[in-house]
């Protein structure tokens, strides 16, 4: 028996803007670049650091979430599979190829809004809990 496996995992940060189309029949395919940075100590010490580029795609409603709070810089974690696009190119008639991950989950690792606009799920926003009183640190209670 043969296992074949299929399955990625990436966290990074957007490298541009996502691209939306809507497709016939309402479906939604999103487009972006993800940058995951590796940084690590060469032989004599030396701090290195290098970045792989990865094209994503996303469809459906993980594609109009994508296009809707995600942006270049932001950081998310995708979860997918990997594809291959071959075609020939109309200009000089080469096969070309792709490597490109389908994602199938995305999650947003970071909770700045892309527009700019105050997140209302960020801690600076939420409102105090009510089972826990807000105790002021002056009066030398611990914060926990």
């Amino acid at each position: 028996m043969s296992l074949q496996f299929n399955k990625v995992i990436l966290s990074g940060n957007l490298t541009r803007d996502v691209t939306l189309k809507i497709l016939s029949g309402d479906r939604s395919v999103a487009d972006f670049g993800l940058a995951i940075n590796r940084r690590w100590k060469d032989a004599n010490g030396e701090a290195k650091e290098d970045a792989t580029f990865v094209d994503v795609q996303a469809w459906g409603r993980t594609a109009d979430l994508c296009a809707q709070y995600l942006a270049k810089g932001r950081g998310c974690l995708v979860e997918g599979r990997l594809q291959m696009d071959t075609w020939e190119d109309k200009e000089t008639g080469t096969r070309r190829s792709r490597l490109r991950v389908v994602a199938e989950a995305v999650q947003f690792t970071d909770s700045k809004p892309k527009d700019g606009a105050v997140d209302p799920t960020s801690p600076e926003v939420r409102p105090p809990r009510p089972d826990r009183p807000v105790t002021p640190p002056d009066q030398g209670e611990p914060p926990f």
